[in-house]
C-alpha cells in the first residue's frame, strides 16, 4: 500500500531446458506476514542459503523443484514497526479467503501466484 517492494526469489536449476522447468513441481515459501515475527527473517535467510548452497540435497532439490520464495510479506507493516497488521490495520492472515487488491496487494498477489502454480 505504501509502494514498497516485495521481493520474490526464484530458485532451481535454470541451466535447463525450459520444457522441463515447466513439469517440475513448485513450492512456495514465505515469511514475515506478522512484522513482529522478526526471527522468520532468520529462519528464512537460513533456507534460502541452504538451497542456493553447494551441497548435494540442494542441489537436488534445485534439479526437482521451482522454489518461489517471499522472503518478507508485509514489508510495509515491517518499515511502519507494526507487530501484527500491515498498513489496512488488518492482520493479513486474516483476509487469505477474500483479499482485496487494494488493500491486501501482498496476500492478493501470493494467492493468485499460488493459484497459477
Amino acid at each position: 500500500m505504501a509502494g514498497n517492494t516485495t521481493d520474490l526469489l526464484i530458485i532451481t536449476t535454470f541451466n535447463s531446458d525450459f520444457e522441463e522447468i515447466k513439469k517440475r513441481k513448485g513450492i512456495v515459501i514465505s515469511s514475515r506476514v506478522h512484522p513482529g515475527e522478526s526471527g522468520c527473517s532468520f529462519m528464512m535467510k537460513g533456507i534460502i542459503d541452504y538451497l542456493v548452497g553447494p551441497s548435494l540435497g540442494a542441489k537436488l532439490l534445485r534439479d526437482t523443484f521451482v522454489f518461489k520464495i517471499v522472503p518478507m510479506l508485509n514489508a510495509d507493516g515491517v518499515i511502519n514497526g507494526n507487530t501484527r497488521c500491515g498498513l489496512a490495520g488488518v492482520d493479513l492472515n486474516r483476509v487469505w479467503i477474500e483479499p482485496s487488491q487494494k488493500l491486501h496487494p501482498t496476500i492478493w498477489h501470493l494467492k493468485k501466484l499460488i493459484s497459477e502454480m
